[in-house]
């Protein structure tokens, strides 16, 4: 599951061989990764595009942990079995914690599809991304940043956008310790934890999280919801309310080429 400051020539080689032992091939660049939320995914026209990149940003400093949990999960629910690479600082453990195998399988999710590269720095970090999004076989990237990141700027951004769209690779970008700014992702979220509805005998519940749209290439931003992982399902499920924390869904627009879209700035 862990590699400690993988060489790019053997992170190409180690998808290359995860890929083609499970049969995985490159997901197609244009489609939808659903939530399995029904009123969520309607109102994105299927849920997140596939071979784009979508940014998530923790809504409060003390959020970084459901914000990493959600992309995850999200990430997750990618099909099949192509491997999902999870890029992140050396350092990353000691600030928000180290990503645990048990509690992945815990949830619900495979954690040997999951690739953890462990980078010495940001330039690093961008270098591996460039190259994850374009290895065949990957089927999501996460790439975990703290703070300010000087070197994803938007040439960086359309550069790792372009490759993901060529690859058919979702990328998530896990912004943590940082605030939004302009960028050629199709979405950009704001994470926070919610709090989980208890079980029966006053169990804890499942994860949740409250999420707000913050941009959308698609359509119009604002609207918020509240989703809650159901492990048996291995999905997000819909709230007994099946309301958002606004009151109000985003409409549900025809869904757009996304080829169309290019690899604009914000």
């Amino acid at each position: 599951m862990r590699e400690s400051s993988y060489p790019l020539a053997g992170l190409r080689q180690r998808i290359a061989r995860i890929a083609a032992s499970d049969g995985a091939e490159s997901r197609p660049a244009e489609g939808w990764l659903a939530s399995g939320h029904a009123r969520f995914d309607e109102a994105l026209g299927g849920g997140l595009a596939t071979g784009r990149t979508h940014e998530f940003f923790a809504a409060d400093a003390l959020d970084a942990t459901s914000a990493a949990a959600f992309a995850a999960l999200i990430a997750l629910r990618t099909p099949g079995k192509a491997p999902l690479i999870w890029l992140r600082p050396a350092d990353a453990g000691k600030r928000g914690g180290h990503i645990y195998a048990p509690g992945i399988a815990e949830l619900g999710g495979d954690p040997d599809r999951l690739l953890l590269v462990e980078t010495a720095d940001p330039k690093m970090l961008l270098a591996c991304a460039n190259d994850a999004i374009r290895c065949a076989g990957s089927a999501a990237v996460i790439v975990e940043s703290w703070g300010k990141f000087p070197l994803l700027d938007l040439t960086a951004g359309r550069r790792l956008a372009l490759g993901a769209r060529d690859a058919g690779t979702t990328l998530l970008m896990l912004r943590l310790n940082a605030l939004p700014a302009p960028s050629v992702a199709e979405t950009r979220w704001a994470v926070a934890a919610a709090a989980s509805r208890a079980l029966e005998a006053n169990a804890p519940g499942a994860p949740a999280f409250d999420l707000e749209l913050l941009r959308w290439r698609g359509g119009p931003a604002g609207a918020r919801w509240r989703l809650d992982w159901n492990h048996d399902e291995k999905c997000f499920g819909p709230t007994p309310e099946e309301a958002t924390l606004s009151g109000a869904f985003l409409p549900s627009p025809a869904r757009r080429a996304m080829a169309s879209h290019g690899a604009e700035a914000a």
